[in-house]
């Protein structure tokens, strides 16, 4: 039996596995003691500090770009739609989505999934030029080799990017932990009008919803045990398969090669657009290891 060290948050598809009710003959997952796996993206790409687990899907792609020895695999870990996720004080006044071309955005880093929904949002429902815009950022990029774009400057020593959107010092901001309730605060106001409505008109016009994390491997489990990596995806999917059935039709956790395809393609899209990786991927180029040792899984 192959161990993997594995960063994995408390995901409703996760539990199965770290509860136990889900396992293997073949592997055994040494979950990370990480309670926000976020922050640890960074030694995940820069130092391979875990084996597998969960990574945003755009510092999969710059980890791509930048050569990192890891594969991603067909299991969408997290999904959601981010109309909601960018907010500004309401003491600034209104302020509508093209308001924001001249203006200051604080965001965590310019590099964060969420960040480069939001501008895709931003972009392609409402006609604003994202390059237009002045971003504040509070951290450095997860792949070291990354650099900003000339919009970007990074905040003030020792600011909080939350506490200065909820002290209205910013024109607007995505909040560093969604899961908060401070887009929920009566003195923040989301920037998109009517968020879910245009979650509705993305959906129509793309065909999936914003993929946040996914699945990796270290490539190195791949070309030595490729077995567990199939055991692993066999894993992951049983665990899906066991979630209480998600509400409405839209499948925010899709898994396989053609169940994900359209959601990476769109984020490959805005991601070359951002300037955050410098050309496009195929589909077959990112799912190259996926296609090897899954076959007949996906």
């Amino acid at each position: 039996m192959i161990r993997l060290h594995t960063l994995m948050g408390n995901h409703p598809h996760a539990l199965p596995l770290k509860r136990g009710d889900v396992t293997s003959p073949r592997v055994a997952l040494d979950f990370a003691n990480e309670p926000v796996p976020h922050e640890a993206f960074k030694p995940f790409v820069r130092d391979l500090k875990f084996d597998c687990g969960e990574l945003a899907i755009v510092t999969v792609l710059q980890a791509l770009t930048y050569g990192k020895p890891l594969a991603l695999l067909p299991a969408t870990i997290s999904a959601r739609f981010h109309h909601a996720s960018l907010g500004y004080h309401a003491s600034r006044g209104a302020l509508t989505p093209k308001d924001l071309e001249g203006r200051t955005v604080a965001v965590r880093t310019y590099a964060q999934t969420t960040g480069v929904w939001v501008r895709g949002a931003l972009q392609r429902q409402f006609g604003v030029d994202p390059s237009k815009i002045r971003f504040m950022t509070f951290d450095e990029a997860h792949l070291a080799e990354y650099r900003d774009p000339a919009n970007c400057a990074p905040a003030p020593a020792g600011r909080d990017l939350d506490d200065m959107l909820l002290n209205g010092e910013v024109d607007a901001g995505i909040p560093v932990a969604l899961a908060s309730n401070l887009m929920k605060d009566p003195r923040i106001r989301g920037v998109i009008p009517e968020p879910e409505a245009a979650a509705r008109d993305w959906l129509a016009k793309f065909g999936a919803a914003p993929i946040n994390h996914m699945l990796v491997v270290k490539k190195s489990v791949v070309d030595e045990h490729p077995e567990a990596v199939r055991e692993l995806y066999r894993m992951f999917a049983e665990g899906k398969r066991r979630m209480a059935r998600q509400a409405g039709d839209i499948d925010f956790l899709p898994f396989g090669l053609e169940a994900t395809r359209r959601g990476l393609e769109v984020a490959i899209d805005l991601a070359v657009e951002q300037k955050i990786i410098p050309r496009s991927f195929t589909i077959d180029e990112i799912y190259e290891d996926a296609r090897r040792v899954l076959h007949g899984l996906v």
